[in-house]
């Protein structure tokens, strides 16, 4: 157990310097484009997108490779001169409403913006239901006057 030890505490500082030169050694992060005013633009239309891989992450902050690739697009597109609108209905047309942070409200939709809404007044009646039925399932039972005199001796005893 001892020699173990030893040989672990010998190799430890070993594996500490291999794993500071692999961090130090890392990858800087790379802007998005080399034009600033691209750049930018790039950064305001993709934070109003979702990745389609992560769903919790916008557009801009996901390392995943679709997004990456997605970014990519994006940056072509606005080297082709579409506007910012046009943007958003290709990748709309391409992907579905579900790549946008806020979808439109469209029949398609409604069930993304009212949805919460119905599960909130369902818990609210659920919990209700709940509560009334306890409620009436509780019977309340009163204390014989012997009970009630032994409950005061007993409390005057503790004091």
């Amino acid at each position: 157990m001892n020699q173990t030890f030893a040989k672990l505490l010998k190799t430890l500082p070993s594996i500490c310097l291999v794993l500071c030169i692999h961090l130090a050694h890392a990858d800087e992060a790379t802007s998005l484009a080399a034009d600033p005013v691209l750049e930018q633009r790039l950064i305001s239309i993709s934070e109003e997108m979702r990745c389609l891989v992560c769903q919790n992450e916008s557009l801009s902050g996901s390392r995943s490779e679709l997004a990456q690739d997605l970014r990519r697009e994006i940056r072509d597109l606005i080297r082709q001169g579409k506007t910012d609108a046009e943007i958003r209905t290709f990748m709309v047309d391409r992907y579905g409403d579900f790549i946008l942070y806020r979808p439109p409200v469209k029949p398609t939709t409604w069930l993304l913006w009212i949805g919460p809404f119905v599960l909130m007044i369902a818990g609210i009646a659920a919990l209700l239901m709940y509560l009334r039925r306890r409620n009436t399932q509780v019977t309340s039972t009163s204390l014989s006057d012997d009970e009630n005199k032994r409950i005061d001796a007993l409390l005057r005893d503790n004091k």
